[in-house]
């Protein structure tokens, strides 16, 4: 343990005002010194996000709650301060980002605690320049935060706390949705303000992309403390008991004993084999030209990966295949048929999507009544498909939970459960594996083979490119708006021109040639 801590965890204990028999946190000690790197690691719903949260009062002052033990940062007992008295000694960035910012421009979201600091005009707008500079997001600070991706909203939490210099600054899963030209800025902002003195500690599932910098780790597990020590100690197996990344394997049906599939939605006419087909879409907000003449097509029993830099649109045409956003330029057709010509409803019973957020489209008070809301609408109830669908996302659990009240990956959890339950031939996630532990991980990728070799179509959006190898033998390469390469995922990375336009460097390109190599 360090001999001054800035952080100390003294026994700690806390259960949410809300769910006052269910303790979060269990006992758990934890000192962090001076200008420390820790990575806080631990299974989805470990009790991450809410250790973190007592290290700037926000619990117990906003969440409430019964909190056993003490935290004391910089020598001050935080149930005795307020999270005002906390704001210069410890900076957080939460999972969602929009629950940060709330400005109408990118500058303004970055002042605003500056502002609180009494900084004069001139050092803030530096700044501001300096911190949008190192994260690459000068382009966006005249920019309304809520017309970002979720990739650049985060970029731009991460810039509105780092401008503050806090003395120990919380990143809670930072790189989640983050391409990988921003992770590596990231990183390397983080390396060098730690460098100068900052205390940093970064939640993360994937070890790959947040242990550079890092010299020690601690893990959770089920609310407790299970292990302290440094990095470098790490073993394969711990990488793989911890979840840290998957287990491995080859997936087939036979991987998900019990689960038995009921045919999908949706005729099997001539047009099977093209169930979706996008053609010549372009899409405008605000002014801003988002997709530029995409044309795509997903085809039955096949995994589509959907990768580009934040920004790109990925999202945007995500919202054009189920009707949310209707094509004003082109046109999308489900099984032949063009979806302007298609009701809502049949839309969500064909294509089952679960995007970044989930929590911003809940809208029943439990987990059960919110994965039957969506089949029990469309006359498709099937509560043994269902029942299926609880076991195998492991929400047995929590079924009469708040979907509100679940960590970042279990409420993603519930997400994929309603999405597959009306029983969609199609199946389109956004940013699947964000907050979801090496576990779940590999379980999700065994269902997308299952759902495959029953014919149906799955559609990834994602910055995980170790997941889109494992899952998708297809990825298509979105930059600008435009399709810019697709293909199969060893062509696409051993074309440095295709990798170089999502900002894939050529040594993370060759090293997950290596590992899809092995698998």
């Amino acid at each position: 343990m360090p001999s001054s801590p800035y952080l100390s965890c003294r026994r700690v204990g806390y259960a949410y005002a809300r769910e006052p028999d269910r303790p979060v946190l269990r006992d758990v000690s934890l000192e962090v010194g001076r200008a420390e790197y820790v990575l806080l690691a631990g299974p989805s719903g470990s009790g991450k996000s809410t250790l973190c949260r007592t290290f700037n009062g926000l619990i117990p002052h906003f969440y409430g709650g019964s909190l056993s033990g003490e935290v004391v940062v910089d020598g001050l007992s935080v149930a005795a301060q307020s999270v005002a008295a906390l704001f210069d000694r410890v900076g957080m960035v939460f999972q969602n980002p929009e629950a940060q910012l709330f400005n109408r421009t990118v500058r303004r979201e970055i002042a605003f605690g500056l502002e609180s600091q009494g900084l004069p005009r001139e050092r803030m707008a530096a700044r501001i320049e300096a911190t949008a500079g190192a994260l690459g997001i000068v382009p966006l600070l005249g920019r309304h935060p809520q017309a970002l991706s979720g990739g650049e909203r985060h970029l731009v939490a991460i810039a509105a706390i780092l401008a503050l210099h806090p003395a120990l600054l919380v990143l809670d899963e930072p790189y989640a949705s983050l391409d990988s030209a921003n992770a590596r800025r990231t990183r390397r902002c983080l390396r060098e303000i730690h460098e100068q003195g900052t205390g940093v500690i970064v939640c993360e599932h994937r070890l790959e992309v947040a242990a550079e910098g890092a010299s020690r780790l601690a893990v959770l597990d089920g609310g407790r403390l299970v292990r302290d020590e440094t990095v470098s100690a790490l073993t394969p197996s711990d990488r793989a008991g911890w979840g840290f990344e998957p287990p491995g394997g080859s997936p087939s049906s036979e991987d998900l004993p019990g689960l038995h599939l009921p045919e999908p939605a949706g005729d099997r006419g001539a047009n099977a084999a093209a169930l979706l087909e996008v053609e010549g879409l372009a899409a405008s907000r605000g002014g801003r030209r988002i997709l530029r003449d995409v044309n795509l097509t997903l085809r039955a029993g096949e995994c589509v990966a959907l990768l580009g830099p934040n920004g790109a649109g990925k999202t945007t045409l995500l919202r054009h295949l189920n009707g949310l956003s209707r094509p004003a330029v082109g046109c999308v057709r489900l099984e032949g048929e063009d979806i302007r010509r298609t009701r809502t409803s049949e839309l969500a019973r064909r294509i089952g999507m679960a995007f970044q957020n989930p929590e911003n489209r809940f809208f029943r008070l439990s987990v059960r009544e919110e994965i039957a809301a969506g089949p029990l609408a469309l006359g498709c109830h099937n509560p043994a498909w269902i029942a299926q669908l609880v076991a195998l996302f492991g929400l047995e659990g929590d079924l009469d939970r708040a979907p509100y009240h679940l960590s970042g990956g279990e409420k993603r959890r519930v997400a994929f459960a309603s999405a597959l339950a009306a029983n969609p031939s199609i199946l389109v996630l956004d940013e699947p594996t964000a907050g979801q532990d090496g576990f779940f991980q590999e379980r999700l990728r065994r269902l997308l083979s299952s759902l495959r070799e029953q014919g149906r179509a799955v559609l990834l959006a994602t910055h995980d490119l170790r997941f889109a190898a494992a899952c998708a033998d297809r990825w298509v390469l979105l930059a600008e708006g435009r399709v810019v390469a697709e293909g199969p995922p060893s062509r696409m990375l051993t074309d440095p021109a295709a990798m170089g336009a999502i900002g894939v460097a050529p040594e993370e390109a060759g090293r997950l040639l290596g590992l899809r190599g092995r698998e």
